[in-house]
């Protein structure tokens, strides 16, 4: 008895872990929303100084140390990966048609008007958020060195995130460049609605 009692437990807990990552069937439209939500972190970046790493005096009275150009500093790419994930939430998913779902930012949610109910569309948003942090957990190392080395650029995330680093995408064919199921919906209009 208390061994089947264990085995349901387990089972329980399994169902709970891969939820998460079975929620998300469209993987690399869930990283191309990633992908541009970072991207716009990266459009919004301000300018800023070279950190100055110069605290100590020698013998001399000369400060010691480095400074550090601020494109390639951790520094950048903790702030520019700071609340991705936390931003995902204002992600959903939305049914344009009967055959076509995809994902879109609601900017408010208590006048959206979307084609799901709330409670599911908080779900999802939910779902997404898991995903943008298990994408970056994946991935966050191997990023933080494209970013720190200039290879992420604005225009370029989706490429690097989602079909090098995660390869949740495949590769860009050149079919595939006219296709209106590769575009990601990042707004929803309150006013047409």
């Amino acid at each position: 008895m208390g061994r089947s009692r264990s085995v349901v437990m387990l089972f329980m807990l399994l169902l709970c872990i891969a939820h998460p990552i079975a929620a998300i069937d469209d993987k690399c439209a869930a990283c191309k929303a990633v992908a541009v939500e970072l991207e716009a972190a990266l459009t919004n970046e301000k300018p800023k100084n070279h950190l100055d790493m110069r605290h100590r005096l020698d013998s001399r009275g000369q400060r010691e140390g480095k400074v550090i150009d601020y494109k390639v500093s951790e520094l950048r790419v903790v702030e520019l990966l700071d609340g991705l994930c936390e931003r995902m939430k204002d992600y959903t998913l939305d049914k344009a048609d009967s055959s076509k779902v995809k994902w879109v930012k609601v900017e408010d949610w208590e006048s959206a008007v979307l084609s799901i109910e709330k409670q599911e569309a908080k779900a999802h948003a939910k779902d997404m958020s898991t995903f943008c942090g298990r994408l970056l957990e994946q991935s966050e190392e191997e990023l933080a060195e494209k970013i720190k080395s200039g290879t992420v650029n604005v225009g370029g995330v989706e490429d690097v995130l989602c079909r090098d680093l995660s390869k949740h995408c495949g590769p860009v064919k050149y079919q595939d460049l006219n296709e209106s199921n590769l575009s990601v919906d990042v707004s929803i209009d309150n006013a047409e609605l």
